[in-house]
């Protein structure tokens, strides 16, 4: 389905009953809205929850910024480093807006806000700038922008940054699969063959490399959000793995230190993915800032 929100199109899917508690899925740096588990989706529905997951601006089937310029990452950083302001398509608040306006477009007054990666930068910044649109707030291995903390190891900054070009859907299938060993969860290793096809179900759906660029850029050029998210009053829980070499736990905490009463869950063997097997113990977790705010709200 589709929901015309913030000037774009945003392709999204809509489970569960809709007077139920809203939870709104924001994933992360080039990751289509499939990537949210379908495990996850359900348990959350048989919690008593509607759950929305939906494709970012530049991904998946959401409208692609195709007339934007995709900015050198070099000329980028150079640019953050003298103090530039760097000229980039959108920034993280943009795309908390797309998020605010899909809630808007389906009639949705507040949600539980639960983001993954990048898309935890932009469930903060949704938290920030539209406070009173966000129930409960979960940030999963994201990070606030604070370059002291949260730097990938070169392992996993290779396999994010060194994809391969064109469109050989093996070739893509291949790297996945290899991204995956180095960047997922140790304690709690995938299946070959299910995440292969997983990737080239993926693959099939979309493959918009363009996408990607702009939406690191986004990350990059947004900078440090601490200042933002100091001002967040929704109930917060950060939830993080020990073991993630992509955004390490020290982005986790430092999301947690900065976020006024934000709790937090460190899991041991847990990397920079949503094993089937943790998952209960994800939404535990959330469920304990939810159940904080029904609380409060009542």
């Amino acid at each position: 389905m589709k929901a015309r929100a913030n000037g774009i199109e945003i392709e999204y899917e809509d489970y569960g009953p809709n007077d139920a508690p809203p939870a709104l899925l924001i994933m992360g740096l080039g990751a289509q809205l499939t990537l949210w588990p379908m495990p996850m989706v359900d348990q959350l529905v048989e919690r008593g929850y509607r759950v929305i997951r939906y494709d970012n601006r530049d991904v998946g089937l959401s409208t692609k910024l195709d007339h934007a310029q995709t900015p050198a990452m070099a000329t980028l950083v150079g640019q953050m480093m003298m103090g530039v302001k760097p000229d980039v398509p959108y920034l993280i608040a943009d795309m908390a807006a797309d998020a605010v306006g899909l809630l808007d477009a389906l009639g949705i007054d507040k949600a539980h806000v639960i983001g993954g990666s990048m898309g935890g930068m932009i469930a903060q910044m949704v938290a920030a700038t539209h406070p009173g649109r966000v129930l409960s707030l979960t940030s999963i291995f994201s990070t606030t922008g604070n370059p002291a903390v949260g730097q990938a190891t070169p392992e996993a900054m290779a396999v994010l940054t060194q994809r391969p070009t064109g469109d050989d859907e093996e070739a893509m299938v291949a790297h996945g699969v290899r991204a995956e060993k180095v960047i997922g969860s140790p304690g709690y290793p995938a299946d070959e063959a299910e995440l292969a096809a997983r990737v080239r179900r993926d693959f099939r759906r979309m493959h918009y490399p363009a996408g990607i660029a702009r939406q690191m850029a986004a990350i990059i050029a947004s900078g440090d959000r601490r200042e933002a998210l100091k001002t967040i009053a929704a109930p917060t829980m950060v939830i993080h793995g020990i073991d993630d070499p992509l955004v390490p736990v020290a982005g986790g905490r430092d999301t947690a230190a900065t976020i006024p009463g934000a709790k937090i869950v460190e899991i041991p063997g847990m990397g920079h993915n949503l094993p089937e097997t943790l998952i209960p113990q994800i939404l535990d977790a959330f469920e304990e800032v939810a159940r904080a705010n029904a609380t409060v709200e009542s």
